[in-house]
């Protein structure tokens, strides 16, 4: 099993090239269902999740070829001779449900079993299957799997949402792209990778009003076509990235940067001290003193804080000035990286959904071990700011959502290393 081993030495320079989205990405991919045509995406993240979607896709009859070192995902769905996604490729990643709704659109009816993923709460997929009712699907659960049926096609209805799911928002938007008639989808989600969505399926023939608002309007179309579609930059992996100067010092420009992927957080960076600015190539970091301030985070939906950069924010106030508390309202069970982090002297108490952080000198390197993939590269940026040497253990789930992290933190300066135990 392999270990990443960080030692802190200071302040970083460079730049750093930012991927495409993964979450944008494992969501265009189910897209590829929905059409006979192919569909190609560009600017494609390369990570384990992008694999298992892969086998997933191919195991229910797509044609999925990874072309220019996999940053380009050629895919064609025009024999699709499964309807069943299995327990085995499923249980791996939630993303997987995402196949529920372009099968059922497409053809009818689809059997996926329920999904797993990171251990940071429930996650249930009910909005998912209301959302899919609401469009006229019939819904059976049983052994593990959803089997659901359409048999006269879905059509189009009013989805309400009870909370702003990405997931869901986005099951239900491929679904209704088919549906006959007009869908809603009430208090859908905001986030990006929504509006990325909309825009592939639009190329692809949709008729789509109002992504990256609460209400989404979509209009059924009796086919879709194929398309080529760029992913959208990586928001998280970004937020993450910009961290490391923030909490080394030095200055670090993060190529295909956009601010407004980052709003929220960067008013974060800011009341703590760090200035952010768009250039014509991403955003350049800095840390304007020698110490970062203490800030108090609320994660929410887009275009709130990401819950996705709770755990790399934790790792930067574990230095601050004074004492920051952050309140973790997306999901139960995400302050799982704190244990480690007092591993390594931080001053953390956690309390239900609340965590406060009392910022000390300096960390201190230690053993430490990812519990899952926030966690992991919140530990590596720990690590970046601690005395001595850090030895990361269970990177497995940084292959999830983070490609080639250790090239890109040597080559602003880190000194960090992969060693296989």
């Amino acid at each position: 099993m392999d270990s990443i081993i960080v030692r802190g030495n200071g302040p970083l320079s460079g730049q750093i090239p930012i991927a495409g989205a993964k979450n944008a990405c494992l969501t265009l991919m189910p897209a590829t269902l929905l059409s006979e045509e192919p569909l190609t995406l560009t600017n494609a993240p390369r990570l384990s999740d992008i694999r298992t979607m892969t086998e997933l896709l191919q195991s229910l009859g797509a044609e999925v070829t990874s072309l220019a070192g996999g940053k380009v995902i050629a895919m064609s769905s025009h024999d699709i001779n499964n309807h069943t996604a299995d327990y085995d490729i499923v249980r791996k990643m939630r993303a997987s449900i995402l196949v529920l709704g372009p099968m059922l659109a497409r053809d009818g009816h689809a059997v996926v079993s329920l999904p797993g993923g990171c251990a940071i709460g429930a996650r249930p997929v009910d909005l998912h299957l209301k959302a899919l009712e609401a469009m006229g699907a019939e819904l059976d659960l049983r052994d593990g799997y959803v089997h659901a049926t359409a048999k006269k096609g879905l059509r189009g209805g009013t989805v309400d949402f009870e909370f702003a799911s990405v997931g869901a928002t986005e099951n239900a938007l491929m679904a209704a792209t088919l549906a006959k008639g007009t869908t809603v989808l009430n208090n859908a989600a905001r986030e990006p990778e929504i509006v990325d969505l909309a825009k592939c399926l639009r190329a692809m023939g949709a008729q789509i009003d109002g992504d990256g608002t609460s209400t989404i309007t979509i209009q059924g179309v009796d086919r879709l076509n194929g398309a080529t579609h760029p992913v959208v930059t990586d928001r998280i992996e970004l937020g993450t990235y910009m961290l490391a100067p923030a909490i080394c010092g030095g200055e670090v420009e993060l190529l295909g940067g956009r601010l407004d992927l980052v709003a929220a957080f960067c008013e974060k960076l800011d009341a703590a001290g760090v200035d952010v600015t768009q250039t014509d190539t991403g955003l350049k970091v800095r840390r304007r003193g020698d110490h970062i301030k203490a800030v108090d985070v609320v994660t929410e939906p887009f275009p709130g804080f990401p819950t996705d950069l709770q755990a790399q924010m934790m790792a930067l106030l574990c230095t601050a000035e004074g004492t920051s508390v952050l309140e973790e309202k997306i999901f139960e069970n995400r302050f799982m990286h704190a244990p480690e982090l007092i591993r390594m002297g931080a001053r953390i108490e956690v309390h239900g959904g609340h965590a406060k952080v009392t910022g000390v000198d300096r960390l201190k390197g230690a053993p430490v071990m990812a519990t899952d993939l926030r966690a992991s590269v919140s530990l590596i940026l720990a690590g970046l700011a601690a005395m001595g040497e850090t030895r990361v253990s269970r990177v497995y789930h940084l292959d999830r959502g983070y490609e080639h992290v250790v090239a890109k933190l040597r080559g602003v300066g880190a000194q960090i290393e992969r060693v296989t135990e």
